[in-house]
């Protein structure tokens, strides 16, 4: 370690932001490791993630030290339904880290699709990038084609535009266009809806506040990725180029 007089003098980062960076999980789920005694800082254990640290520090999380930081990657993954977006789940269904492909480096996703949703999926390896594209502030446009039961009218469509509060929360203008009406059945409908704010389970709880039910949604884009023509449960990288070009000025890629 370096002496306390130098390490004062040297910019550092907040020991969540610098775990999250290593991959190993999101920031948020860093604090809540640290609050859990999982963390040791220079060989003491931590209990508070409002903790500053510098290159020279030794972090162990589970007694083990941070892995080397490798360079910002990043997946598109077609999720299929079925699959929780979870690394571990209690009740032990199966999770979309268990399906992907053995030879892709341990990843977080940038936020989640319910069990029974569809479509789009980011996947990266820096837990802080992840953060950054779950923000709100980022303003990344999500788009989803939701099926629903029945024929939605213009003042629903109307209602969505201008942002809903249900059960006291508040959510943002949803932009909804009505699609043809769906193959499989004249009672259900085609929706295409696009959100920047990505709460729980928005589009199902707004939709069946206005007396929508929804009974396949399929998320198509996240910012400016697309699902494109990955087949379900397929996965591919983001070339490096592509991603400092729609990235470079919300986050920096090593």
């Amino acid at each position: 370690m370096l002496p306390a007089n130098l390490s004062k003098k040297i910019k550092g980062e907040r020991i969540a932001k610098v775990i999250a960076r290593a991959g190993l999980c999101s920031r948020r789920e860093a604090e809540r490791w640290i609050t859990e005694g999982r963390v040791r800082l220079n060989g003491a254990l931590l209990n508070t993630a409002a903790t500053t640290v510098i290159e020279a520090d030794i972090i162990l999380v589970d007694g083990q030290p941070l892995p080397s930081r490798e360079k910002t990657r990043l997946w598109r993954y077609h999720k299929p339904a079925g699959l929780v977006t979870t690394h571990r789940d209690e009740k032990g269904r199966p999770t979309v880290f268990e399906k992907i492909p053995k030879a892709i480096p341990r990843v977080i996703s940038v936020g989640r699709l319910d069990l029974n949703s569809e479509g789009l999926l980011l996947l990266t390896n820096d837990g802080e990038l992840a953060r950054t594209l779950e923000l709100p502030t980022t303003n990344w446009t999500r788009r989803y084609r939701a099926r629903i039961r029945g024929q939605p009218s213009l003042q629903m469509i109307n209602d969505l535009a201008k942002g809903l509060t249900v059960n006291g929360i508040k959510y943002g203008p949803i932009k909804a266009t009505l699609d043809n009406i769906g193959e499989e059945s004249k009672a259900n409908a085609w929706l295409t809806l696009a959100l920047t704010e990505g709460k729980n389970r928005e589009v199902r709880k707004v939709l069946a506040h206005l007396g929508l039910t929804v009974n396949r949604l399929i998320r198509t884009t996240y910012g400016p990725f697309q699902l494109g023509k990955i087949r379900r449960g397929g996965i591919e990288e983001i070339k490096n180029k592509v991603m400092r070009e729609q990235l470079g000025k919300i986050h920096r890629c090593q």
